[in-house]
């Protein structure tokens, strides 16, 4: 199969090394916008299973149809499998092929390593609203990105939702810290408002019905408004009212200003640990 020219129209053909959560996310996003040859290598069948009749399914590399030529190659394997996964893909980078990787902390100089040191290299971010296409993704382009290259990264990663580059890499730490982590830190307050309706007396179905829809119904209007997060935060909160007073607890110096900070400031260091 031959490659077709990475502008618009159709998505061109995409090699995807990996369908977990996001990788299956994105896979759906790119077969909604027409993309029509995709081949995935991904070592458990039952991840690819409901794809099928709508892809090329591998359990490893070797199975790849030789004459398989991608204009992208996406990584959405683990970080702690770039060492072994790989050398085995290096051809692909060296026949041209534009590398996305998704791998948290991997660096664009350390793929570029494993993959000969000729491959055209683009890190992401992507978090997991990408599932509903109303994912956050930063991306970075390394220096041997063309420009209909980064085009077409800038393509693939539109189909889960909102993009944005970065022309510093090393600021994806944080973006893993903020965005890639931030829906585990949205889930974590909804379980907490709903266990605490529940201690409160509220039967436990009206709490999580209450909860879901106060966390969506607030995210829902923070898009939709022109304002922002403080002065929205500001318009719920009456002097001398019941959110004030749960706000002067939530906002006190070693609450959470202190534990976001520590939160963030953590998950940014692993991100750079991960770097090898």
């Amino acid at each position: 199969m031959s490659a077709p020219a990475t502008g618009g129209g159709a998505l061109p053909p995409i090699l995807l090394v990996g369908c977990g959560k996001m990788g299956g996310a994105m896979l759906e996003g790119w077969l909604e916008r027409g993309a029509d040859q995709v081949v995935v290598v991904e070592p458990f069948a039952e991840a690819t299973a409901g794809f099928a009749g709508r892809i090329t399914a591998c359990t490893e590399v070797a199975q790849i149809p030789p004459d398989f030529a991608p204009a992208a190659m996406v990584l959405a394997v683990k970080p702690q499998q770039a060492e072994t996964a790989l050398p085995a893909l290096a051809r692909f980078a060296q026949a041209g092929a534009l590398v996305v990787s998704i791998m948290a902390g991997k660096t664009v100089a350390g793929i570029t390593a494993r993959l000969g040191g000729t491959a055209a290299v683009v890190r992401a971010m992507p978090n997991t609203p990408a599932a509903v296409r109303q994912g956050f993704t930063c991306a970075c382009a390394g220096p041997a990105v063309s420009a209909a290259q980064r085009e077409l990264a800038d393509r693939l990663l539109s189909a889960i939702g909102e993009t944005a580059w970065l022309e510093e890499e090393g600021l994806l730490d944080a973006v893993t810290a903020v965005s890639g982590g931030g829906p585990a830190y949205v889930f974590l307050l909804t379980e907490l408002l709903e266990a605490a309706a529940i201690e409160q007396g509220l039967p436990s179905e009206l709490a999580r019905r209450m909860a879901r829809r106060t966390v969506t119904g607030s995210g829902a209007l923070l898009a939709a408004s022109t304002e922002d997060a403080a002065q929205l935060r500001r318009n719920v909160t009456s002097p001398k009212g019941t959110t004030e007073r749960a706000l002067n607890v939530l906002m006190a110096p070693d609450a959470w200003p202190r534990l976001i900070s520590q939160a963030i400031a953590a998950a940014t260091a692993r991100s750079r640990e991960l770097a090898g």
